[in-house]
């Protein structure tokens, strides 16, 4: 018979810290318009790891409930995001962010 393993609530919410940080630093850092998606993408992941461990550590659904709002918001914001970066590097050229900061018009 085979043993189950449990891992601390504290673990779980120190890798879904350590991600949002990742993320954030990406957001930060980053001026690729597509690497800012790729980033704030971590962060909502990173959010959703978090739903996760604390209602698993409560006994409840609601953590994986809140995940599956966090994923229809993720793909809402992907679906938005690609197109508005498809246009910017239409009408500019490039995907950087400074470049598309001073757009006119």
């Amino acid at each position: 018979m085979t043993e189950v393993v449990v891992i601390p609530m504290e673990h779980g919410l120190l890798l879904a810290a350590i991600l949002f940080l990742i993320g954030l630093l990406g957001v930060m850092v980053r001026r690729n318009i597509l690497l800012i998606l790729m980033s704030l993408e971590i962060m909502l992941s990173a959010c959703g790891l978090a739903f996760i461990v604390v209602g698993a550590h409560w006994g409840q659904a609601d953590g994986q409930i809140m995940f599956m709002l966090i994923l229809a918001i993720a793909a809402a914001e992907v679906s938005v995001g690609l197109g508005m970066l498809l246009q910017v590097h239409i009408r500019i050229g490039t995907l950087d962010i400074d470049l598309a900061s001073r757009m006119r018009g």
